[in-house]
C-alpha cells in the first residue's frame, strides 16, 4: 500500500473530507490533494502532521532484496 492509498483510506474510514483532514492536521488543502495524489516530493514534517491523526508516523523500511 502506498502512502497516498493509506491516507485516503484512513480519511474515508474516519469519514473526513479532504478539507476536514487539512483543517484537523494543520496543513493546507493543496497539501492533502498532493499527498493523496502521490506527489513524489513532500515535506516529511507535514506528512507526519497528517499521519499523527491516524496514529502513524513515517519510518524507515528495508528495500526489497536488501537485508
Amino acid at each position: 500500500m502506498t502512502l497516498a492509498d493509506f491516507v485516503r483510506q484512513q480519511r474515508k474510514n474516519y469519514k473526513l473530507t479532504q478539507r476536514d483532514l487539512a483543517d484537523r492536521s494543520g496543513v493546507g488543502i493543496r497539501f492533502i490533494r498532493e499527498l493523496e495524489g502521490g506527489k513524489p516530493t513532500l515535506r516529511m514534517d507535514k506528512v507526519n502532521m497528517v499521519l499523527d491523526l491516524f496514529g502513524a508516523r513515517l519510518g524507515v523500511v528495508q528495500a526489497k532484496g536488501e537485508e
